[in-house]
């Protein structure tokens, strides 16, 4: 049977966004600052993240497919940055966030990134993955043992 969604929250996006202004405000109370010398390699770090972001959405959008973390997929996407990763967007996500704490000197937003990644993997990822093999079966299973999860795992 084919799930109808893999999820009822937009888990990814309330993960990354909450830890984010968790880390923000974290900073405002308990500062854990980083050397200046990372500002501007963090705003490259970051802005790779929303690029990876934006390429992989354009990517869906093209494949006409959705791409709400919360809603089922339309259609197996398995080109532009899906051939390298399954999780483009959490990838990308993981990335801007670690840029942004480093752009920002914000110590907490170091700490956060690794977080989110993980949280992201056990209330999203999962899910989506068995969503994808109950909707797409062994054209599911064939991308999934060719193209790693998370780009390095």
């Amino acid at each position: 049977m084919v799930e109808k969604s893999p999820n009822t929250l937009p888990w990814p996006p309330m993960i990354f966004g909450g830890l984010v202004i968790a880390g923000l405000l974290l900073q405002q109370v308990q500062p854990l600052k980083l050397t200046e010398a990372l500002t501007w390699p963090g705003y490259a770090v970051l802005a790779a993240g929303i690029m990876l972001d934006i390429w992989a959405m354009a990517t869906m959008t093209k494949s006409r497919t959705n791409i709400l973390p919360h809603r089922a997929a339309d259609k197996l996407v398995t080109s532009g940055p899906f051939a390298h990763m399954r999780n483009p967007i959490y990838v990308g996500n993981t990335i801007a966030t670690l840029g942004l704490g480093l752009a920002l000197q914000n110590g907490w937003l170091l700490i956060a990134t690794p977080l989110a990644a993980i949280a992201t993997h056990k209330l999203a990822v999962v899910r989506e993955q068995a969503h994808l093999r109950s909707k797409f079966g062994e054209a599911w299973s064939d991308y999934a043992g060719k193209v790693r999860a998370w780009w390095i795992i």
